[in-house]
């Protein structure tokens, strides 16, 4: 599995929420902040194997114990995905080297993978299935677990009640990221895209030196409230250089934050607003958090 996501249908989320859903009542883990991951296991009848199969002894133990057919799956897989389901040992095998919010996301992936039913019949090991399967349908099966994955992580639409009950802020995400033991990165997608109010988040790539522009970032994912979308609509910026709107958010000489930061934004209608923007560099990846002035608060 790699880790990131897409959007599906409205039909075929709600079918995957209602799944997920299930699972966190089966559980007892519905309205639990962090969402216990060893009941939501238990109730899955799911366990993370004691060991990584991504180190390289393991994968040798592994194959021993499951026979040659799998060595050659194993090692076309490992170089793509951090998790692997093997659902009929009901085992899970997550890269131990990952943060343990990334950790956390992935298990409730593959987890989804075996709880969602169409799935499970298809699945036997990973790789092995998914290869006699239409891209198209792959895409979609990974698009599923996804959004599995993260509602029950946000135990439901309890990450956004806690939001809207907290200041504008990226302080705010940091405290829910702690809350739900998620990563950064999954927290101020979430916050951006189920927020009442007019916000926006883009995560950058680390910084690099572009052929043309000189010291820039690439953009690799943008969310937006969906007030912020229906005035200014979607950023469809690919690079953030000098002379972007954005770029005084960037953390610069070594800074991994930048504070508070005013600069304008221009809405569909033409007319311009002063927004505020403040920026986290993760090593992994550069945050941005950014809304109306009128609506920051500390």
């Amino acid at each position: 599995m790699r880790p990131d996501d897409s959007s599906l249908g409205s039909s075929e989320l709600l079918k995957v929420e209602t799944i997920a859903k299930n699972l966190l009542h089966r559980s007892d883990a519905w309205g639990t902040v962090p969402v216990p991951l060893d009941d939501i296991l238990a109730a899955a009848k799911l366990k993370v194997a004691p060991y990584s199969i991504f180190d390289p002894r393991s994968i040798k133990a592994y194959v021993a114990a499951k026979g040659g057919q799998v060595a050659n799956t194993i090692k076309s897989a490992l170089g793509k995905i951090f998790g692997i389901l093997d659902a009929s040992e009901e085992l899970i095998h997550i890269d131990d080297s990952l943060t343990p919010g990334k950790q956390l996301f992935l298990t409730l992936h593959e987890t989804g993978h075996f709880e969602l039913p169409h799935q499970r019949k298809l699945f036997r090991f990973f790789e092995d299935s998914k290869q006699e399967l239409e891209p198209t349908i792959a895409d979609q099966f990974e698009r599923e677990a996804n959004n599995f994955a993260r509602f029950v992580m946000f135990n439901g639409d309890a990450f956004k009640q806690r939001a809207a009950d907290m200041p504008l802020a990226f302080a705010s995400v940091k405290k829910l990221q702690s809350q739900f033991k998620t990563s950064m990165y999954a927290s101020i997608r979430e916050y951006a895209r189920t927020h009442h109010q007019v916000c926006f988040v883009a995560a950058l790539e680390p910084m690099e030196v572009c052929p043309t522009l000189g010291i820039c970032a690439r953009v690799r994912r943008v969310e937006v409230s969906p007030s912020y979308d229906s005035r200014f609509g979607r950023p469809s910026s690919t690079v953030i250089a000098p002379g972007h709107a954005l770029w005084p958010l960037v953390p610069l000489g070594g800074r991994r934050v930048t504070k508070p930061t005013l600069f304008i934004l221009t809405d569909l209608d033409g007319v311009q607003h002063e927004f505020v923007g403040e920026a986290l560099d993760t090593t992994f990846n550069i945050l941005l958090f950014a809304c109306p002035k009128a609506s920051f608060k500390t």
